[in-house]
């Protein structure tokens, strides 16, 4: 990410195709997100031609799974060294800081990071993100605004796939978690307790990018899917939806069902590409961070790493 110019203040919230603009929780900066294949986003999202192609070719699961056999043969890992020079990636950060030993970019992609890498808010009654990226939070699903575009509005049931299980969170609180290609992909339970079998969704792989969401939130529901939801003694039940996105192969459950879990426990990865959680709370079980809140009030993203805090039980 670069810093926040004052034009790009002006143009905040007015085009799909305005700049990211990101507040960043751990410096306290403004920041201008990079973005990964932008102007082939901005074709495709952005214009009648570009539509063809989406609805033709790019949101079908072919073609992010040509792309992601591409990650996966050996000559991919050639891409690996420019990318974190690209993105100033921490390596030192990296479970196997030897980029030489990655046998191809998806297996880069999905890397470890080294004990401690991520600390986990240890308070019991604080949930945490549960992974890294780019968060809005909304206390009350039912009275939002509007998420990426005013007026837009989630479909709980369907986005978990489940009309009864939808209905318990249908006045309950939110947190969007967007991952870009150059975070960690890994992801982790934000609260201890016991997790369910995993419930695939099917559906198509369009882009979570903003320049997508801003003009459809609907991809987010639409997309390929996986739901597990965790018994929590403080939490109630708290319910996790990992969504696919374009050129995203797959998503992968490390967890053993029925297991119990501690909050900040390696729950799963994202191989190649964008991908989404979205982390739901039944009514009056959570009070979500300020800084989430105030990311989901002005849509403008807030960068932060998994393991820092979510919201504190009520």
């Amino acid at each position: 990410m670069v810093p926040l110019k004052p034009f790009f203040r002006k143009s905040l919230g007015m085009h799909p195709n305005d700049p990211i603009i990101i507040k960043n929780r751990h410096t306290g900066k403004t920041e201008v997100e990079q973005v990964y294949g932008e102007n082939w986003l901005k074709r495709i999202y952005g214009n009648p031609l570009g539509a063809i192609a989406l609805h033709t070719l790019v949101k079908r699961a072919f073609f992010s799974q040509l792309y992601g056999f591409a990650m996966d043969c050996p000559s991919s890992r050639q891409r690996i060294e420019p990318f974190v020079q690209k993105y100033g990636l921490n390596v030192a950060e990296f479970a196997n800081p030897d980029l030489n030993s990655y046998a191809t970019f998806n297996e880069f992609f999905y890397r470890k990071l080294k004990s401690g890498a991520r600390p986990i808010d240890q308070r019991s009654d604080i949930a945490v993100l549960p992974a890294d990226g780019r968060h809005l939070g909304f206390q009350d699903v039912a009275t939002t605004n509007g998420i990426f575009a005013k007026g837009q509005k989630f479909d709980i049931p369907t986005l978990v796939g489940d009309r009864e299980l939808g209905e318990r969170y249908a006045q309950g609180s939110i947190v969007c978690s967007r991952l870009c290609p150059v975070d960690y992909h890994r992801f982790h339970f934000p609260v201890a307790g016991i997790p369910q079998s995993a419930v695939p969704l099917s559906g198509s792989l369009y882009s979570v990018n903003p320049f997508a969401l801003r003009r459809n939130i609907n991809y987010l529901w639409k997309n390929k899917r996986q739901r597990v939801s965790i018994e929590t003694q403080t939490f109630g039940l708290v319910t996790m939806v990992s969504i696919g996105a374009t050129n995203v192969g797959s998503i992968i459950e490390t967890y053993q069902s029925g297991k119990p879990v501690a909050k900040g426990d390696e729950k799963g990865y994202f191989r190649f590409g964008g991908s989404f959680i979205a982390t739901l709370f039944e009514p009056g079980r959570i009070k979500i961070a300020e800084d989430l809140l105030a990311a989901g009030e002005t849509n403008q993203e807030l960068y932060a790493l998994m393991g820092s805090p979510l919201g504190q039980s009520t």
